[in-house]
């Protein structure tokens, strides 16, 4: 027998936009339904962004230990550290059903009915869920709010399974591996490979471009390339990938045409992500698609009355703030608001080490766009603070237009930059010239000095350079 709901807004997918999306519409009074045939938190919670941010932390720290071992200029002497892969792994498992726990409760507090179950769309007003109990339940909806994600693209030659894993096999390792080769040398399998470098790891990386990050340019990227250089990482790059054997490894081919081997343990394919479009009946709505993702306009709707779409779905930047901001704006809408998702500048952060931060548009850029611009850099190696952080590598670099000195683009690379992220984007919201950063007082010490430096040094006077 099927369980009947009606209900104002259902939402398909509990990630960070559709959860986003319920709690909000909750707080303002819609009825709301939400269905997750997973954890609650989706990819970026259980499989993502917090679990691989706290594998990274974990590396960091027992990196630090091995040198701390090695005879440290800080005159810290440590006894030779060991690793339990286990219980790392059940330290950061721990941080995730805390997280995931946490958004069911704020879905209870805003008064969100959670079906845990895998959905099936009928039409725009109607969608079946086979529940976890294997309960068939039918939610009409007036509003259909789609924030179903993406999943990791899986290469034809090196298909998933066995010692082949993506991120998500990567981040709940039950040993690790003597040797890994990362296939792919975007955010994801960087920060994962160096990563495990630190865990004592062998790692190699087959990219097909020419450089490492290529969506980067390469000024914010050499700093990065120096510390893999210097970890041990081997990089093959400009080389494809044309498969796996356990017996001699991975078969890489280089732009040369050479043919070699790279044994491996274990391989991680990280060479992007795709939305997720199928297996929940998307194509009966026959939907107006850009490419590969559902076309949506500034409200977030799709090509479908009340038919609404959010996050990796709807195209790139995939990134989690991007969905969250934008189930903000739907259930905004929908409630009878007036708002548009128009940002001035979506935040990119790199995890690598040195992270990358990313705000607005670059030097190359702004020219590409046709913008008359100056840009001007501070580097940590001028800053008291990174100094005491033994974290000298990197730079702040500002761009902006020369005419009426606007901001327009904001990078940086080095350690803990990515918490410079929500300066360099309220700034350039807020409409900021380089006089509003550069005459703002800066805390001392701290890196963000150098954001007002960078301003200063564009402006023509930098203190300390």
């Amino acid at each position: 027998m099927t369980k009947d709901i009606t209900t104002k807004l259902l939402v398909i997918g509990g990630g960070p936009g559709g959860y986003v999306a319920a709690i909000r519409a909750g707080q303002l009074g819609i009825p709301t339904v939400l269905v997750e045939g997973e954890r609650l938190g989706g990819t970026c919670l259980t499989i993502g962004c917090i679990p691989s941010k706290a594998l990274i932390h974990a590396a960091h720290e027992f990196e630090r230990a091995q040198h701390h071992a090695g005879g440290s200029t800080l005159g810290i002497r440590v006894q030779s550290p060991s690793l339990d892969i286990a219980q790392t792994v059940r330290w950061k498992d721990g941080i995730v059903n805390r997280l995931s726990g946490g958004v069911g409760a704020l879905l209870r507090k805003a008064g969100v009915q959670v079906i845990k179950g895998w959905a099936h769309i009928e039409d725009g007003k109607t969608v079946r869920v086979q529940s976890a109990e294997g309960e068939a339940v039918q939610v009409r909806c007036e509003h259909l709010l789609l924030a179903t994600g993406s999943e990791p693209v899986e290469l034809p030659m090196l298909p998933f399974g066995g010692p082949v894993v993506s991120s998500t096999g990567a981040l709940s390792p039950e040993t690790l591996p003597r040797r890994l080769v990362v296939v792919g040398a975007g955010y994801i399998g960087l920060e994962l490979g160096m990563a495990y470098r630190k865990l004592g790891v062998e790692v190699a990386v087959v990219e097909a471009a020419e450089r490492i990050l290529p969506g980067y340019d390469e000024e914010l990227t050499q700093p990065v390339l120096d510390a893999l250089e210097k970890s041990g990482v081997v990089l093959h790059l400009g080389c494809s990938v044309q498969g796996f054997d356990e017996k001699h490894g991975v078969h890489v081919r280089s732009a040369r045409a050479d043919e070699f081997a790279l044994p491996a343990d274990r391989v991680l394919v990280a060479v992007g992500r795709r939305p997720r479009t199928a297996d929940f009946g998307l194509e009966s709505l026959q939907l107006d698609m850009a490419g590969r993702f559902v076309a949506v306009d500034a409200q977030c709707r799709t090509s479908m009355r009340n038919v609404w779409a959010i996050g990796d779905l709807t195209g790139d930047p995939m990134l989690a703030h991007r969905a969250m901001a934008q189930g903000e704006v739907v259930a905004e809408v929908i409630a009878g608001q007036a708002r548009r998702f128009e940002p001035m500048a979506i935040p990119a952060v790199c995890f690598t080490d040195p992270e990358v931060v990313v705000v607005g548009r670059t030097p190359g850029e702004a020219r590409a766009a046709g913008l008359d611009c100056t840009d001007a850099a501070f580097p940590f190696a001028a800053n008291g603070r990174a100094m005491t952080l033994e974290a000298t590598k990197g730079f702040v670099r500002v761009v902006a237009r020369r005419d009426n000195h606007l901001i327009v683009g904001w990078q940086a690379v080095g350690q803990g930059v990515a918490e410079l992220a929500a300066a360099f984007t309220l700034s350039i919201e807020m409409g900021a010239r380089l006089e509003d950063v550069a005459g703002t007082i800066h805390a001392h010490p701290t890196l963000g000095e150098a954001v007002q430096e960078a301003a200063l040094r564009a402006l023509g006077h930098a203190v300390h350079i």
